[in-house]
């Protein structure tokens, strides 16, 4: 099997390559059924709200002799409230409480009941009331940056790659990444706080960066398209995909590693709730940015260029002059024309690079001399 490298420098010279805009149409119906399974969880069975959005009261049962959360349901159920609480382990030997709004009686009656229950002091339970109107304003505040953000992110898109299907591409792909993530918090019922709206936030600015890195090798395998006859906007795209496809993976690889371990860090070690909201958060969308940037930023932007008039004339002129030079060197192709259509390897190559060399198989033979 070949080596990373080798697969790199294979796909990198086109000797090697994956027909990933060829198969777009594959790539968005995925997507599409993925975002729309993410809105039927939505709609159907919701986000698990921190109380920092839906407000109640929170209890912290510091130095607990024991952890089981049995005996804080009991404790809950003896108040009447009729709303079951939230029980959680924080660290070693604390316990998290949430429960729905209390009076100041049914307060004390809770933290003198799990002081009871958990061997401490009265004093060693906190309790604290959020209310929902500060849940309001962040979620507010949060919509907003996102709406500013993405005018933001397609403006400077818009003038940095001079065209306007790379911006809308790219908003794409940052959608479709937002929308399955919460998505998927929702199916496994993980809950949502302010960590974890830093971490949906957060999520944007790494899917956009692998997203421009491609764009940018988008671009300079197009930079003269309409000069040449040699391969169309979509053979460039993809070609473009290809040479930047092992660095992904490496960009992935090397991101996934530090919050895998912030994860479990703080999901099964530390038991802190800010860490495991950021970190899952941040694991989930890193995933789907990766998957977005090469299954539907750059297919999507293909789609979105050939609509225009210059580069759809482009592509019938490259595929007829491809179909030509064939038939005229007597290369036959399938009944449906498909061979003569497809391009060759040497269409792909990007030839010599600078920097780059094609082995010592590639260097000319020296003739022996006689003697």
């Amino acid at each position: 099997m070949a080596s990373l490298a080798t697969l790199g420098n294979e796909l990198y010279t086109g000797k090697r390559s994956i027909n990933f805009v060829g198969r777009r149409r594959t790539w968005f119906a995925v997507a599409g059924a993925l975002m729309v399974a993410s809105l039927l969880l939505l709609g159907f069975k919701g986000i698990n709200a921190g109380i920092e959005f839906r407000g109640g009261s929170q209890f912290t049962v510091s130095g607990a002799q024991t952890l089981d959360q049995q005996r804080a349901y009991d404790v809950i159920a003896q108040t009447g409230t009729g709303e079951a609480p939230r029980v959680s382990g924080v660290g070693a030997n604390s316990l998290r409480v949430q429960t729905g709004k209390l009076t100041d009686q049914q307060t004390q009656q809770v933290k003198q009941g799990l002081a009871e229950e958990y061997g401490v002091p009265v004093n060693d339970v906190a309790a604290t009331y959020v209310g929902p109107s500060w849940g309001s304003s962040v979620t507010a505040k949060a919509l907003q940056g996102l709406v500013i953000f993405l005018v933001l992110v397609s403006i400077v898109m818009a003038a940095y790659f001079r065209t306007w299907t790379m911006s809308l591409a790219a908003i794409g792909a940052l959608v479709h990444d937002l929308v399955v993530t919460v998505g998927i918090y929702a199916l496994v019922g993980f809950e949502v706080t302010p960590a974890s709206v830093i971490g949906f936030l957060t999520i944007l600015g790494y899917s956009l960066y692998d997203t421009v890195v491609v764009f940018d090798k988008v671009r300079e395998n197009n930079a003269h398209l309409l000069n040449q006859k040699r391969r169309t906007y979509a053979e460039g795209a993809n070609l473009a995909v290809n040479q930047t496809l092992v660095r992904s993976i490496n960009t992935s690889v090397t991101g996934l590693l530090p919050v895998a371990s912030i994860l479990f860090v703080g999901a099964f070690l530390l038991g802190a709730g800010t860490l495991r909201d950021i970190g899952l958060a941040l694991f989930v969308g890193m995933l789907l940015s990766t998957w977005s940037s090469v299954f539907i930023a750059a297919p999507l932007e293909v789609s979105l260029r050939e609509r225009q008039a210059p580069i759809a004339k482009h592509t019938r002129q490259v595929l007829a002059h491809r179909a030509k030079t064939r038939a005229a060197n007597g290369e036959g192709g399938d009944d449906d024309g498909e061979a003569d259509l497809a391009p060759s390897t040497e269409d792909l190559g990007v030839g010599v690079v600078a920097g780059h060399h094609l082995g010592p198989s590639a260097q000319p033979k020296r003739k022996k001399g006689r003697r």
